[in-house]
């Protein structure tokens, strides 16, 4: 892939991964050739400030985890009211990171 389509794609997608994690992207985007940058077109990612509201406002319900895709924690919030509104305030410090990860992951899965 070439150099300004790796910088676009991270520029439009920074803010949707782990800081840390930006080389490690970077590398993988480079390491792509054109046939296999289709495949980036099949990404989907999490927005975490929409994750973040979510659990701001509908967080006792669990609908920020089945957003980020972590459904075993979502139904365990569901079922519990999100630990009676523990679990709950403990993800408000903790949903935006979790996004980034998910992301993170699901970038790795599909780019190898």
């Amino acid at each position: 892939m070439n150099a300004q389509t790796v910088n676009q794609f991270i520029i439009l997608n920074g803010n949707k991964f782990p800081t840390h994690c930006m080389p490690a992207i970077r590398s993988r985007l480079e390491a792509l050739n054109e046939d296999q940058s289709d495949t980036l077109a099949y990404l989907t990612l999490k927005d975490p400030l929409v994750a973040l509201l979510l659990s701001i406002f509908t967080g006792t319900l669990g609908i920020d985890r089945f957003y980020v895709g972590d459904i075993g924690q979502g139904i365990g919030k569901l079922l519990t009211g999100g630990a009676c509104g523990i679990w709950w305030f403990i993800d408000l410090f903790f949903i935006y990171e979790a996004a980034r990860r998910k992301n993170y992951e699901n970038f790795v899965a599909l780019i190898p």
